[in-house]
């Protein structure tokens, strides 16, 4: 026998251009019966925390799936899987236009169904709240439930057991080197890669490549430095590894939409004259406390 618990939702069309909506979400565990082969117009991710069995892909191969594991159940996609007797699992359906960014940022993979995890509590805990949040009198039912689809989603890239819970050792180290004046080459070097193998290694655990990480970092600094502070623009681009003040300039025009001057204009803060060289140092963020108690 098998325990299953489910609840299917019918999300209108403003939900939809939220970017993702949640279609359905369950929780089964026990002697569950073999599940296709079938095909969906939706996503799903299938979360298993407990037993192990088989998924079939579409060449006909089956992968064996142990716990913790995900499967990745995609539009137009055959599947076929089988769970043991002591199989327990969670999924959510899902669907929305923001599903082919994920898509392209590698979050969600249709070419890789079986994803080996290394620690399902945080995915497992969002889905029992997209479960909570999933009554039928909750009048924020839609848009919680769409919300925490996302939440889910960076909850399982998280726990994938090619990667580390901090984050990929070369994106650690691009970050530490952000402000440099390297070129993606040098950088590349500095790791003992080819350019090539470190756009593929930035490009798999980020979804972008080696420069617009960087950009990405440095630019992210720059506006912390132009609201939090009162240096010039061109030692504001000397601090984020940029010599040429007018270069910067047009460059942050360009990604961010605005000049220096105009972001600083819109941004700035008026702070104690012994802070204004000073901006947040993000591994140490400060502790913003309540309120006294009565």
């Amino acid at each position: 026998m098998y325990r299953t618990w489910m609840r299917y939702l019918t999300p209108g069309h403003a939900h939809h251009r939220l970017g993702l909506v949640c279609l359905g979400v369950g929780l089964q565990h026990g002697r569950l019966p073999t599940v296709g082969p079938r095909t969906l117009d939706h996503h799903v991710a299938v979360l298993i925390t407990a037993g192990s069995g088989w998924f079939q892909d579409t060449h006909g191969h089956r992968h064996t799936v142990t716990a913790p594991a995900l499967l990745w159940l995609t539009p137009g996609v055959p599947h076929h899987y089988g769970p043991d007797p002591a199989w327990d699992e969670c999924f959510v359906d899902f669907t929305g236009p923001a599903t082919a960014t994920y898509t392209e940022l590698g979050y969600i993979e249709p070419g890789r169904p079986v994803v080996p995890l290394a620690d399902a509590g945080a995915a497992r805990a969002t889905v029992t709240r997209i479960a909570r949040a999933a009554r039928r009198d909750n009048p924020l039912l839609d848009v919680e439930t769409g919300a925490a689809v996302h939440e889910l989603l960076v909850a399982l890239r998280r726990a994938r057991a090619d990667l580390t819970p901090d984050g990929d050792e070369v994106l650690q180290a691009l970050a530490r080197d952000a402000f440099r004046p390297l070129t993606v080459a040098e950088h590349a070097a500095r790791h003992g890669m080819t350019p090539a193998e470190l756009r593929t290694a930035v490009r798999r655990a980020a979804g972008s490549s080696p420069k617009d990480y960087l950009l990405g970092i440095r630019l992210g600094h720059a506006k912390e430095l132009l609201a939090a502070t009162d240096l010039p623009v061109a030692a504001v681009a000397r601090r984020v590894g940029y010599d040429d003040p007018a270069y910067f300039s047009r460059l942050f025009t360009r990604r961010v939409g605005t000049a220096p001057v105009r972001f600083r204009e819109q941004q700035a803060r008026t702070a104690p004259a012994e802070w204004s060289d000073r901006t947040p140092d993000p591994d140490d963020p400060p502790i913003i406390e309540g309120p006294p108690a009565p």
